[in-house]
């Protein structure tokens, strides 16, 4: 099963990986939870719908997230 793996602590919150990138607009910068260094993270609303295109991992300026297959 595709997941993405988001590492809430280490997203700065650019949004990058939530603008049109998801083929399957399944990630989203989180209304509700601020990280320790005070950034609302990107979250994944359906990972269920994650198709492993690695898109979202390719724009990202952080070690913040991982794609598996």
């Amino acid at each position: 099963m595709a997941e993405v793996k988001i590492f809430e602590n280490i997203c700065k919150g650019c949004g990058l990986c939530c603008d049109n990138i998801c083929p399957v607009n399944i990630l989203i910068l989180s209304p509700d939870k601020i990280n320790s260094s005070g950034y609302h993270p990107a979250v994944v609303t359906d990972q269920s719908k994650c198709i492993a295109c690695g898109y979202c991992f390719k724009v990202c300026p952080e070690p913040a997230l991982e794609v598996y297959k």
